[in-house]
């Protein structure tokens, strides 16, 4: 049995799979031979097959062999398994398992080191690509699905990761019958009578290892330097009109063939004699290993993520707090402006790019969002407020699991889209659907290492690239003089590096078409993603000191007390019960909060430690943060004794809250600046004339009149009591404020107006929906269900039916008379059997089915329908026909 059999785990003795069953001719026939588990496998590993389910085997590996499956299925193989199926692309078609063997381990001691990791991974690697349907046969006939193999292949617009050219036969195709006579000749070989036995002839003569080595060895050493320079691809280069004796010389015997007037290439046959056999310089049968940088306890990194854990949940509410009352306004294109960011940033001492992170945490935690009115702004919405109500711990679960699911990328801003527009923070065109796939994945990698270990950044993103490789960029072609072909339309440039020495005067680089399968930015984006999730961890808390947390691994559904396994999956833990877990686990290591601040005589309170939320608030009002850390140190000043009274309190409230708060006496200095604010507020009136100030002090009025400071509010007296002004209320009140006064706002009742600490709010707004990377990964329900439907609707395809005896078909379907189909189905009813009817339903979609009759009675049919797996009752009038089936098959 060989590897193929996916029913079941694959054991292979010996790391060789051992083919004995007929192979089967197609793919459709290859899936049919699965068992259902194999099915599932399949579907789970490539979820876009089920869109919508199909309804049999043939259109599933129809469906499998599309271009956009396959390139989809071939991004998500790990690097060796992308290398054998890159192998399989330059082999014969099909290809025994020993050919494909024989291209990684070609002319090498096959008891080397190397040689049996291959030995022990190509066998894992072959079955991979059966389980995804991208390899179908038996091991004498391993056959690549046609469009991975159209995709892995080289053309020259097609240059192929394996870094290899074209055949003989196809580099020589169109090639004048005296021309590969003439090539014949010189190649030493007896001419032949038709260009097919010439073809055969030189390929005959380069795949013979002695007797191409002859041929080499009679080859002037500048021609061996040329093919030295293009045996690891790429393999094409341009040529003048008079080549240099090396390159005639090469070119007369075969070994460089011309594709155009002026580009010579090197073919296959011939590179992979000089490589000897092997289709890739460095195979890479093992993935790399995580590096340590360096060990802890797990109680630092516990203590040290859950210090940033802290932080960043002050980070947070201090952003949002500051835009309690509207922020900035939402650009016309979407996002905030360059010049807000630089104030966000200022305002929280954070770089930009820091900044932007917290602000897309907080819209993706669906914290942050516009409030749609006319001049519209962000502004946090009402889920904030019930964030702010939750414990730490679990703000911090609300924040981390958010973040692992968003597809907004805020390490592009400030960056450029395909149109050179600037990216914004909160903008569009932020998301990135590989985002959550990569967090999870270096995340993962880190839960490998025992606890408390700091992994190696470049270990880790070696790790990485072998996982998820960008295609085109395998490291049989990223070596050497073909080290450039990681990028668009550098196999010229490797061809012009390679041609040093005699070729280097005639050859310059060709300018191919960019292959479809060079990297793409989202490919080229996935390594920086990788190197953003590692600093927005440790900003979060995931990690301390660069090793994963206990309650972050709680959160990944991780083992706590151990690495864990390379595709660890969590056991099956539901999101909401993980972060429970993990707020569970991050609560005792959180700081307690207090409730109380130490007064001090430089008009400072000091907070020992986070403050109780309403005393946090309250204080917020009465003074202004002067500096954050293990301490909060908070500043009273007349502004902020000012914004306290505005809010309604009184002197003696705030003394009696800073009495009732404070472990310390009230300082004297912080008494008088209390009452002294207290005794000049409100004594001057601001209402809307326009604007007014009222005053029962007429003198007072007059020094405002007299103030040069007063002049942009161009006050003028209506009475001894009463100025009038032309500026708005609220400019007049900022106004008298900078000048020393201390104004309050009235209503036009003239009653007082309190500023109550209630904040604006945007209406209620759901979190950005992240942007799927392609369709879920099905439950396990959906896959039994769906392999079912593809077995039933395959029965009913493929079952063979018996010949009516007047046969009349249209489009397919059965075509009888409405008498011949109410008998046959009686008939079948009473005997139990399985009858193929044509149905057209309500909406005048026509199909094909497989029953068993169980009544007919009132125009109606009801029976086991072997293509729905399922009993069902068809109207009579909407059966198109009805014929039995095959005896084998009823």
């Amino acid at each position: 049995m060989g590897i193929g059999e996916l029913d079941r785990e694959a054991h292979v003795p010996e790391g060789r799979p051992s083919g004995t069953a007929a192979s089967p001719r197609t793919l459709a026939e290859a899936l049919r031979a699965r068992g259902d588990d194999g099915l599932a496998a399949l579907l789970r590993a490539r979820p876009d097959l089920l869109g919508p389910v199909p309804n049999d085997l043939t259109q599933l590996a129809t469906r499998a062999g599309t271009r956009a499956s396959v390139v989809r299925a071939l991004e998500r193989l790990d690097r060796f398994s992308l290398q054998v199926a890159e192998a399989l692309a330059v082999a014969p078609d099909p290809a025994p398992y020993a050919v494909l063997a024989g291209l990684f381990g070609g002319d090498r001691d096959a008891a080397g080191g190397e040689a049996a990791e291959i030995g022990a991974a190509l066998p894992r690697a072959v079955a991979l690509l059966r389980e995804q349907a991208l390899v179908w046969g038996e091991d004498d006939r391993l056959r690549l699905v046609r469009t991975a193999r159209e995709l892995l292949s080289p053309s020259p617009q097609h240059p192929s990761p394996t870094g290899l050219g074209p055949t003989v036969a196809e580099a020589t195709a169109g090639m004048s019958p005296g021309r590969l006579q003439e090539i014949v000749a010189a190649a030493g070989l007896p001419s032949t009578h038709d260009p097919v036995s010439a073809v055969a002839a030189l390929t005959a003569l380069f795949t013979d290892r002695e007797r191409m080595g002859g041929l080499l060895d009679t080859a002037p050493p500048e021609a061996l330097s040329v093919l030295d320079r293009l045996v690891w691809g790429p393999p094409y280069g341009e040529v003048t009109a008079k080549p240099t004796p090396p390159v005639s010389w090469l070119r007369d015997r075969g070994l460089l063939l011309p594709v155009s007037p002026r580009t010579m290439v090197l073919p296959r046959e011939v590179a992979l004699h000089l490589r000897g056999g092997r289709a890739h310089r460095a195979p890479e049968p093992r993935a790399p290993e995580l590096g340590v940088a360096r060990a802890y306890r797990p109680q630092v990194v516990d203590g040290a993520a859950a210090g940033q854990a802290y932080a960043a949940l002050a980070t947070v509410e201090e952003l949002l707090k500051s835009w309690d009352h509207g922020g900035p306004a939402v650009l016309r294109a979407g996002g905030l402006s360059v010049r807000d960011l630089k104030r966000t940033a200022a305002a929280l001492d954070v770089p930009e790019s820091v900044a932007a992170f917290w602000l897309e945490l907080a819209y993706g935690a669906g914290l942050l969002a516009s409030d749609g009115e006319a001049d519209e702004r962000y502004a946090p919405t009402p889920a904030y407020d019930d964030w702010l109500d939750q414990p730490p711990a679990e703000r911090w679960a609300r924040l981390v699991t958010a973040w692992l699911a968003a597809t907004r990328t805020p390490g592009l801003v400030g960056g450029q889209d395909a149109k050179g527009r600037t990216l914004s923070a909160l903008g569009p065109d932020l998301d990135r659907a590989a985002a959550p796939e990569v967090r999870h994945r270096v995340l993962g990698l880190l839960a490998t290492l025992p606890p408390g270990t700091a992994a190696d950044p470049e270990s880790l993103l070696a790790r990485l690239r072998w996982e998820r490789p960008t295609r085109g960029t395998s490291t049989a072609g990223r070596t050497g003089a073909a080290a450039a072909a990681a990028s668009p339309g550098t196999a010229g440039a490797g061809a012009e590096a390679g041609a040093a020495g005699p070729w280097a005067s005639e050859t310059r680089a060709p300018a191919p078409a960019t292959p479809p399968t060079a990297p793409r930015p989202a490919a080229d984006l996935r390594e920086r993603l990788a190197g953003w999730v590692l600093g927005d961890a440790e900003l979060l808390g995931i990690t301390g000191r660069g090793a994963l947390s206990t309650p972050a691994r709680a959160l990944l559904n991780l083992p706590l007390d151990g690495p864990a396994g390379p595709a660890a999956e969590g056991g099956g833990v539901e999101p909401e019960v993980a972060a429970e877990r993990a707020a569970e686990l991050l609560e005792p290591l959180l700081p307690e909060a207090v409730d109380h601040v130490l007064l001090q005589a430089d008009l400072t309170a000091v907070a020992p430690g986070p403050l109780l939320r309403p005393l946090a608030d309250a204080l917020a009002v009465l003074a202004d943060v002067e500096s954050k850390g293990g301490a909060t140190v908070y500043r009273f000043t007349p502004g902020s004794v000012r914004r306290a009274l505005d809010t309604g309190r009184s002197a003696s409230d705030l003394h009696a809250f800073l009495t009732a708060h404070a472990r310390t006496p009230v300082p004297q200095p912080l008494a008088y600046l209390i009452d002294d604010v207290a005794r000049k507020h409100g004594h001057l009136r601001i209402g809307a004339a326009s604007a007014y100030v009222r005053c029962d002090d007429d003198a007072l009025l007059g020094e405002i009149l007299a103030d040069r400071r007063s002049a942009a509010l161009r006050l003028r007296r209506l009475a001894p009591t009463v100025l009038a002004a032309q500026a708005d209320p609220a400019s007049l009140l900022e106004g008298l404020r900078s000048m020393g006064y201390a104004p309050a706002a009235e209503s036009a009742e003239g009653d007082v107006l309190v500023t109550r600490a209630d904040a604006h709010r945007t209406p209620p707004r759901t979190a950005p929906a992240p942007v799927p990377d392609g369709p879920p990964v099905p439950d396990a329900t959906l896959l039994t269900a769906a392999v079912r439907a593809i077995r039933a609707g395959d029965h009913a395809a493929t079952a063979v039916r018996r010949e009516p005896a007047v046969p009349v078909t249209t489009g397919g379907l059965p075509r009888t008379s409405a008498a011949e189909t109410l008998a046959t189905v009686q008939a079948a009813a009473l005997t139990g059997s399985a009858v193929w009817i044509g149905y057209v339903n309500a909406e005048g979609a026509a199909s094909q089915r497989v029953i068993a009759p169980v009544r007919v009675e009132g125009g109606f049919v009801t029976g086991y329908d072997h293509t729905a797996d399922e009993v069902r009752t068809y109207p009579l009038h909407r059966i198109t026909g009805v014929a039995e089936l095959a005896d084998e098959d009823a």
